[in-house]
């Protein structure tokens, strides 16, 4: 079972660029995508064949949104954290499947001078308590854009990006409380080496990622009880389509 998760950055400018070739020619049972900017109306996906779409957007038109694309059958979903304060954004999608709750986020940028970090702060509080809540019935798989570079490694100049968002202090220490909470980072369960990115700014021309200057911004979480079954964890830096590339796991079905 391969599962995926990416940050296309809008799906409908996406599709052109490498997004239709990916979910066309690509072998994933469920698809995460972040970042949709687009309400479900606005995006025919008749010619994808075979996957039920599970759209959350957000009530600002264009402006963040989740979807999964699941082939596998689902025994239920949830849009949102049930939070009136977090769930205008369509940052959440939860599916049911057998074995484990899959959850699909975009977590909220801090944004400029730290802005947005009150809130953020109070987010991840609250994204936190919904999965250790989803954990009460069975194990739990995030995956997502959680905005966070959590250790040097995950980005290429740490010393100049130590109060940017995405790498602040308090955010790193948020990022913590997932694994003070057994929750994994499962990409560095398999991979400790560093130079492995996630997004690369476009605001150089696309130079960033032919020089490799990245952030490691985009995640698979587990629950470790989960640890027995996940087979791998791949960075397609090798598929184009958005500032970010998809990270794709293999499960071994129980």
């Amino acid at each position: 079972m391969k599962l995926s998760t990416w940050n296309v950055n809008g799906i409908r400018s996406a599709m052109d660029k490498g997004l239709r070739d990916y979910l066309l020619t690509g072998d994933a049972d469920v698809i995460c995508l972040q970042e949709t900017k687009a309400q479900a109306g606005q995006v025919d996906l008749a010619w994808l064949t075979g996957y039920q779409a599970i759209w959350n957007s957000a009530e600002k038109k264009g402006y963040s949104g989740t979807l999964v694309l699941s082939r596998l059958p689902v025994l239920g979903h949830s849009l949102g954290l049930g939070l009136q304060e977090h769930d205008t954004e369509g940052r959440v999608v939860t599916v049911e499947y057998p074995d484990f709750h899959l959850v699909n986020v975009y977590t909220p940028n801090s944004q400029a001078e730290l802005a947005r970090l009150p809130y953020r702060l109070k987010w991840d509080e609250a994204f936190l308590r919904h999965v250790k809540n989803l954990e009460k019935t069975k194990p739990v798989l995030v995956c997502g854009d959680l905005n966070c570079a959590h250790k040097e490694i995950d980005l290429a100049n740490p010393k100049s990006n130590r109060k940017n968002p995405g790498f602040s202090d308090e955010e790193r220490a948020s990022f913590d409380n997932y694994i003070s909470n057994d929750i994994v980072d499962v990409f560095r369960e398999f991979d400790p080496s560093p130079g492995r990115y996630t997004w690369w700014t476009m605001r150089t021309g696309g130079s960033a990622r032919e020089k490799n200057i990245g952030w490691r911004l985009d995640y698979w979480l587990a629950s470790r009880s989960l640890l027995p079954i996940l087979k791998n964890c791949t960075i397609r830096t090798d598929i184009y389509g958005a500032d970010h590339c998809p990270v794709e796991i293999c499960v071994r079905p129980s």
